[in-house]
């Protein structure tokens, strides 16, 4: 995050959903593979590390304050499950495979659908049932989650709190660890 003043829970994940869109910009123009493949694992440890934050500030909030927040809540942790499937089978295939670009433009395609649907429904209703400061202290939870989240897909992995809160940072770190000795960049 760029700003001085913290973002609030809304605002970050908006400023998330651009950052990713911006990179899959990168990646349809992108005709290098070994640049290719170096956008998309950038852009896979922010998906997993925004999805897991959201999981454990977003949608536990969607269910307590919102009347409809468990079913947008279940709707969410769905299309988490089903890209962290594509994400894990993106991390299996050579770049030179051609499954890699159908896999990269199913996540790509996936995630706008996500984005949309969060902006459009779940942030908006959200804004209106919190009070800034709540939405504040869950914006800075939000951004200290994602930097103990893992950052690469674990599709098996518990999506709920309490086990995610406390498997997360274990992993993350394990994850982080294989990142160092594997040399794969998390800054880009």
């Amino acid at each position: 995050m760029t700003t001085t003043q913290q973002q609030d829970l809304i605002d970050a994940i908006v400023t998330d959903h651009r950052e990713a869109e911006a990179v899959f910009a990168e990646i349809e123009s992108s005709g290098d593979p070994r640049n290719r493949r170096e956008l998309v694992e950038h852009v896979i440890v922010e998906l997993v590390r925004h999805s897991v934050a959201e999981e454990q500030y977003l949608y536990p909030t969607a269910r307590k304050v919102l009347p409809n927040g468990d079913e947008l809540a279940d709707h969410e942790l769905e299309e988490h499950a089903e890209a962290e499937k594509v994400m894990k089978a993106i991390e299996n295939t050579d770049v030179t495979d051609p499954k890699f670009d159908e896999l990269v433009g199913k996540l790509i395609e996936d995630i706008r659908h996500h984005l949309k649907d969060e902006e459009n429904d779940l942030l908006p209703k959200l804004r209106n049932a919190c009070d800034a400061d709540e939405l504040r202290r869950l914006g800075e939870k939000f951004e200290n989650a994602k930097k103990m989240a893992p950052t690469r897909p674990h599709p098996s992995a518990p999506d709920r709190p309490p086990a995610n809160k406390v498997l997360g940072p274990g992993v993350g770190l394990i994850d982080r660890m294989r990142d160092a000795l594997t040399g794969r960049d998390r800054s880009r």
